[in-house]
């Protein structure tokens, strides 16, 4: 499986618990940490860990490893380090703060738009 086969499923994960502003950024010409960051926001704290927990399951299932997690406690920005695969998720404030999307505006999006209902 590819690391946007990987990202995809991951997508969708945070697609089917309602992940909001789902966006899939090709990072591979601009940084060396990651191929993909994957961006998302939750309505609230339980919703943004539950959409963590959902994209470590789905991860799970298609034997990636999860190497980090970090920000799990404060409910407002967790992120999942998958190696090939960061995935960023927020409440809207703490994205609208941190505005991930203009820091790595050099990367190329990916259209998940497919994937919101």
């Amino acid at each position: 499986m590819t690391t946007k086969e990987i990202a995809l499923i991951a997508a969708r994960a945070l697609d089917d618990k309602k992940g909001l502003g789902i966006k899939l950024l090709e990072v591979t010409d601009v940084t060396t940490l990651a191929e993909y960051f994957l961006i998302c926001t939750g309505t609230s704290n339980t919703h943004v860990n539950t959409l963590c927990d959902a994209v470590e399951a789905a991860m799970e299932a298609c034997g990636e490893t999860l190497s980090h997690r970090e920000g799990h406690r404060s409910g407002t920005w967790v992120l999942l380090d998958f190696g090939a695969l960061v995935v960023h998720v927020f409440t809207e404030d703490t994205r609208n703060f941190y505005d991930l999307e203009r820091l790595w505006n050099d990367a190329t999006p990916v259209n998940v738009d497919y994937l919101q209902n």
